[in-house]
């Protein structure tokens, strides 16, 4: 039920009616004066709350903004790139909204405050002035009226018609305030309507304004979220297999933590005790010493673990020479005498163990420690069974099968179709044969994650491309057949799940390995994966020719007879590819999983069906260290021509058309580098973009 009207007419009969609908206006106004008074006091907590929040989330943005993600290795992958720089931009994307927030603060004190306590103020504020105003002169005329009635008929003429005109003076200045209220008070109750509503909705536009700002950052950011949920999901898959690795070294670690002790050529240290003697009493301190071996320098630091800090400077003197203590000629046990060149007197020292001690006179004596490499296979593993190469097969039956496939007097024999070889089996031996039984040939992880460093896909690419061509021709024939049989595996996952990146990590470790089995050269299996993904997904270009084979590398090559006695050959046969590529659809053409698999394994690994048939590189003949890291052979001052065009990188780079001819072509230290001079400018030349002259 809405208020009733007040009439203008009512207000000359002042009727007990009126009066009512009148009162129940005024009571109304006190209602919505009470109420935007609260409303008021809400809307300034609401801002307060608002900025409050505002400063806490400009405080979160700045904590994301200057953390920085520290990876473990020298390089990081693009997928570790783009988690790394995501608190940035969750960082960027907050302080945005926050300004945005900002400008609503700032404009709803003008928008919603200011207009409600104006229309408070200066609306029903007035209207309770016109109230008093209209109380006083209703009392003031009822007072005149009571006078003027109670006046006697006697009184003259004159006097009567005086007092007449006064009461019409007083009731007619009534009536004009009892007007002016009515039209007040109604306008005030009719302004409310406006000028009440009008703020409130600037305030809510305000905050849609912000909420759509919201919208169209969310929309901006939905390309790097999906990115970044991509790397994540990377990231993760790898830290499995990582974890596993790591899990792994250290259990073999804890059982046999002699054997993998970190150990240089060129360097020894380690924790020693050393005999200091003072007047008439010796003691012994523990010092952490360095042994370089090429300029016999010896380096030792007073240092106490407990506090985890250097107590004193460092020490270091030339070697002269190093002699064993005998155990009777001390009471401490594993010492031995040191002395230096540019330090008088010997110095005694106690190693932790006697082979602590056996690794310091190694060292000292110029003798090279030996350690162990020992590895793992990590068996995953099926092309339209699920978990292709990543299910394991029942160990037992796996070594049953490469028994007799590695055996030459049963190999021939093998029936991989038959029903007594699961698919898991089958591929386990072939993931345990590509790890253990194949030759080794190791790349220097300096020169993998130089060329994965680049941004540019194609130089990737290219790089592999020339690394892959330096393989022996067996070697490099099978890994062509093994990168076709994975990527029609990958062909299928949807299927069998395994997609290029999961055979990544399966194959990463299989195919490529560090020379020590280290933490720092497990954090490295992320390159490994992905030089196997760029092998899979390109291995119709990498299997092309390069512009260099058939120059001659600087290491020897040669075939050798299998020796199962030799020290350095496995004791069993080891099988390679054959001589020419099998054609791709000896892997793919079969629709049969089982086909599939088994061909590949069948005509690519165990492919000999006698012993005289395997043909192997000899690992004895192999500087592995310097593999990959030595140029072509060139005599310098020869001339080579561009093959292709290539536009410099770098400034020690030369930048050429095909068919340039450089001068003075000649080896550089770069892996995969010539140095030639080009316009009177010397710089350095893909080894794989020219041809001799």
């Amino acid at each position: 039920m809405g208020l009733p009207a007040l009439e203008f007419s009512d207000c000359y009969l002042d009727s007990p009616q009126f009066r009512d609908r009148l009162k129940s206006h005024e009571l109304e106004l006190d209602k919505t004066n009470k109420f935007i008074k609260e409303l008021i006091k809400d809307g300034k907590a609401l801002i307060q709350a608002l900025k409050n929040l505002s400063t806490a989330k400009r405080k979160f943005a700045e904590s994301l903004n200057e953390f920085k993600f520290q990876c473990i290795g020298d390089a990081e992958t693009d997928d570790e790139i783009c988690i790394a720089k995501s608190l940035q931009e969750f960082a960027g994307v907050l302080q945005n909204l926050e300004d945005e927030r900002t400008r609503m603060i700032e404009n709803a004190n003008d928008v919603l405050i200011i207009p409600l306590e104006r229309f408070r103020k200066e609306q029903i504020s007035a209207a309770k002035e016109a109230k008093k105003k209209y109380d006083k002169e209703t009392e003031k005329y009822c007072a005149v009226l009571e006078k003027h009635l109670s006046l006697s008929a006697k009184k003259k003429e004159a006097h009567l018609h005086e007092a007449d005109s006064q009461v019409d003076h007083v009731r007619q200045h009534f009536y004009e305030v009892s007007l002016e209220y009515v039209f007040k008070v109604q306008e005030v109750q009719e302004r409310k309507m406006f000028d009440f509503v009008e703020p409130l909705l600037a305030f809510l536009q305000g905050l849609f304004t912000y909420y759509h700002h919201g919208y169209e950052l969310a929309k901006d950011f939905n390309h790097f979220k999906t990115d970044l949920t991509i790397s994540i999901q990377n990231t993760r898959n790898r830290f499995e297999s990582t974890r596993s690795e790591v899990e792994c070294l250290m259990r073999k670690m804890k059982e046999n933590p002699h054997e993998h002790k970190s150990i240089s050529h060129g360097t020894m240290e380690g924790y020693l005790f050393v005999q200091e003697k003072r007047s008439f009493v010796s003691t012994w301190v523990k010092y952490y010493c360095t042994y370089h071996r090429e300029p016999k320098r010896v380096t030792m630091v007073l240092f106490d673990q407990k506090s985890g800090g250097k107590v004193g400077e460092e020490e270091s003197f030339t070697l002269k020479s190093c002699t064993r203590r005998k155990t009777d000629s001390i009471e401490k046990r594993f010492c031995f005498d040191v002395e230096g060149v540019d330090r008088s007197g010997v110095i005694t020292m106690q190693a932790l163990s006697e082979e602590d001690r056996r690794l310091w006179m190694e060292a000292m004596d110029g003798r090279e420690p030996v350690y162990n490499l020992n590895r793992d296979s990590q068996s995953e593993g099926s092309i339209d069974e699920q978990g292709l190469y990543r299910i394991v097969g029942v160990n037992s039956r796996v070594q049953k099968l490469l028994g007799l496939a590695m055996d030459p007097k049963t190999c021939a024999d093998v029936e991989l179709d038959s029903t007594e070889w699961e698919i898991k089996t089958i591929t386990s031996a072939i993931k345990f044969y590509l790890r253990y039984g194949t030759v080794k040939y190791y790349l220097r992880y300096g020169t993998v994650k130089y060329y994965l460093k680049r941004d540019n896909q194609e130089a990737r690419i290219t790089e592999i491309h020339s690394i892959v061509h330096w393989l022996p021709e067996k070697n490099r024939q099978m890994l062509d057949l093994l990168t076709k049989h994975l990527a029609n595996v990958a062909s299928h996952h949807q299927q069998n799940l395994m997609t290029v990146a999961n055979l990544g990590v399966v194959f990463g470790p299989t195919l490529l390995r560090p020379q020590e089995e280290t933490v720092a050269a497990i954090m490295d299996i992320k390159f490994q994966n992905i030089v196997v993904e760029i092998l899979i997904e390109n291995h119709e270009r990498v299997s092309q020719s390069s512009s260099h084979r058939g120059c001659c590398v600087c290491v020897s090559l040669s075939p050798a007879s299998p020796s199962p006695t030799s020290p350095r050959s496995p004791s069993w046969p080891m099988f390679s590819a054959p001589s020419s590529p099998q054609p791709a659809s000896s892997t793919s053409s079969d629709s049969s999983p089982i086909r599939s698999v088994t061909t590949s394994a069948q005509h690519g690994i165990f492919g000999c069906t006698s012993y005289s048939q395997c043909q192997f590189w000899s690992f004895a003949e192999l500087d592995y260290n310097m593999l990959f890291s030595l140029p072509l052979c060139s005599v310098p001052g020869r001339q080579a021509r561009a093959l292709y065009a290539c536009k410099a990188e770098h400034h020690s780079e030369l930048s050429f058309i095909a068919g340039t001819t450089f001068e003075n072509v000649h080896s550089s230290r770069e892996p995969g580098w010539l140095e030639g001079t080009l316009d009177g400018r010397t710089g350095l030349i893909p080894e794989n973009y020219v041809e001799f002259v």
